[in-house]
């Protein structure tokens, strides 16, 4: 009996932290690393007189 409940008890922990994994990952910014990436604005600089 002892080893079923270590065995449940390592299941149970083992499914808690895949949960909380998936959680951490779901955010939909670039650092995912899933999925579209947004583009990334870019300042270009620009001459204010004529040559």
């Amino acid at each position: 009996m002892a080893m079923f409940e270590l065995t449940l008890l390592g299941t149970c922990c083992i499914l808690i932290g895949i949960l909380l994994w998936f959680n951490a990952n779901s955010d939909d910014d670039d650092n995912s690393g899933g999925g579209l990436m947004e583009p990334a604005l870019v300042p270009i600089p620009v001459r204010q007189y004529r040559r």
